[in-house]
């Protein structure tokens, strides 16, 4: 073959969807950190399905139309850091081809190699050995032989594509000493080449399938659908009648929505419920909820109507700030802020200290460039500051503050729940944008971030032995301590936290974390040390104990 056109790449593109999806578990699993939340293989699935989907569910067939859709739907979708940089890619891809019903080979060759000279460039600070790296050298040498062998065809091409990806993959360990230790390869890299592979697979005639019958490009769809956030937002308040004041449990009704759908909140307030879930079918989260009294308010939203209009570059219509607010558009006020918590508990918290928006995400699941946009688009202020609260989240935070340009938006490096934390006390309404900026980035930098969790695999990091499901103290980005006991690793890792210019510690208790626990932490802390402890419950997933040290 030597000519691609639309219809040829849609097949590429849905066969390396197929290809990514099947494989993204292997994918995650190449994670550095031993801990129980690699993700960037599920990101990656995630970010390419979203774009692929956008391609099939719009019908486009012209080639610089199927461009297009991908980009855009892979830059509202982009999830982690790896999904950004793919995002990228592609959006590179596109602007080579823009205006071509069809392209040569060479053609092909130069868009993929465009792509990536634009991932460099959306990448503030490079490091090789990582998903650039390998995009780079494979496009470079592939291109390189295209020009050396004019009459190629793309299967020889995208032989020679495949063959210097997993040579550049292979030598990551070189460029990176971390993946070296742990001896991995760059797992970026890793879904990159299941994308070009699964391409290669359908221009051999034998494209990729999905595993099951139900995991098609198109259930992908569906099941994003289902999983994050699309289908309906459902929400309303219910005043529980007499019999139900004192038997009602929130973690009751909150179980009964899980089998319903996603994003689930529920707080109750003496006789009053508010209720937030994401389901596709609100009937039966009404119906549900009806038994426990009368409606006060309610509200459905068809987000998959809003993912639309966001992907077709209209504003989103919801205008409320928070969720279960009135609906009338607020008036403009000076500042909003927006930020990023996985937990009930952190929600809560993040609310009590003026965060206007909480988008639900973290470590385990990343937001998407998308859940940025509508949260921004919810929101009415002169100056709009994001707070990602986690290093993986950052770039899909400000490549949603490129696409809505028109808003003044500053995303600030917050790596971590505690340096938020801290960006939100430092924040002042009554002075001006510059001197916020000024204040909250000198308060970050102060804050030392702990975290406990367990090793998911037995592991060398840094010279530490690591064994599966010990505790694991990390330090801001290292692994510093490992012990079989959760308390022991906690109170080693806050020694080492604090020093003598340390003033207050913040420990936010997990979901997996007891009461007697946090006391026995608490104890130990006030002990041992001159500090006042702020304690919080965050109900987070994944780490038993947040720790800040200011």
């Amino acid at each position: 073959m030597n000519i691609i056109d639309g219809l040829t790449l849609k097949g590429m593109l849905k066969s390396g969807a197929n290809n990514l999806n099947n494989e993204k578990n292997n994918i995650d699993a190449l994670n550095v950190f031993p801990v129980p939340d690699g993700d960037t293989g599920t990101n990656m699935s995630m970010t390419f399905s979203n774009g692929v989907n956008e391609v099939f569910n719009n019908g486009v067939e012209d080639l610089s139309a199927v461009g297009k859709t991908l980009s855009r739907g892979l830059l509202m979708g982009a999830r982690g850091n790896s999904g950004v940089i793919l995002s990228q890619i592609f959006r590179g891809f596109y602007q080579s081809i823009e205006g071509k019903s069809e392209i040569s080979v060479i053609e092909f060759a130069n868009a993929l190699f465009k792509g990536s000279t634009v991932a460099y460039k959306a990448v503030m600070r490079p490091v090789e050995g990582t998903i650039l790296t390998v995009v780079r050298e494979a496009s470079e040498y592939a291109k390189m032989y295209v020009e050396s062998n004019p009459e190629c065809s793309l299967e020889e091409y995208l032989d020679v594509l495949c063959k210097e990806g997993h040579i550049a993959l292979d030598h990551t360990p070189e460029l990176l000493p971390v993946l070296k230790e742990v001896g991995v390869v760059d797992s970026g890299g890793a879904g990159l080449l299941k994308v070009l592979e699964g391409f290669k697979a359908f221009i051999d005639g034998k494209p990729v399938e999905a595993l099951k019958s139900d995991e098609t490009v198109n259930a992908t769809a569906q099941m994003e659908i289902e999983n994050e956030g699309f289908g309906y937002c459902t929400e309303f308040i219910v005043r529980l009648d007499a019999n139900n004041v004192k038997s009602f449990q929130e973690d009751k009704l909150r179980n009964q929505l899980a089998k319903l759908g996603e994003s689930i909140v529920v707080v109750q307030d003496e006789d009053i419920v508010k209720v937030h879930v994401h389901t596709l079918k609100p009937g039966d989260a009404l119906n549900l909820a009806q038994r426990y009294g009368e409606f006060l308010k309610l509200k459905i939203e068809n987000m998959q109507e809003q993912h639309n209009n966001l992907t077709n570059g209209a504003k989103d219509p919801s205008q409320n700030n928070s969720i279960l607010s009135n609906n009338e558009q607020k008036s403009e006020s000076e500042y909003a802020i927006i930020g990023v918590a996985a937990g009930e508990g952190l929600t809560n918290l993040f609310k009590e200290y003026r965060v206007d928006y909480v988008i639900s995400g973290g470590q385990t699941m990343n937001p998407s460039t998308e859940d940025f946009v509508s949260a921004i688009n919810k929101i009415n202020a002169k100056h709009i500051f994001i707070l990602p609260n986690n290093s993986n989240i950052i770039m899909a935070a400000k490549q949603a503050a490129l696409v809505c340009e028109d808003k003044d938006i500053h995303v600030f490096d917050t790596k971590s729940i505690p340096q938020g934390l801290s960006a939100c006390i430092m924040f002042n309404p009554e002075c001006d944008k510059e001197t916020n900026i000024e204040e909250i980035n000198a308060a970050i930098a102060h804050v030392k971030t702990g975290q406990i969790t367990y090793a998911i695999k037995d592991t060398t990091y840094d010279g530490l032995q690591i064994k599966a499901n010990d505790y694991m103290g990390i330090l801001d980005k290292d692994i510093v301590i490992t012990d079989a006991d959760k308390l022991n690793t906690t109170k080693a890792l806050i020694s080492k936290m604090i020093d003598e210019d340390s003033e207050i510690l913040t420990l936010i208790q997990g979901e997996d974390a007891t009461d007697e626990e946090t006391d026995q932490i608490v104890e130990f802390i006030e002990n041992e040390f001159d500090i006042e402890v702020d304690r919080q419950q965050g109900n987070q997933p994944v780490y038993s104990f947040i720790i800040g040290v200011e």
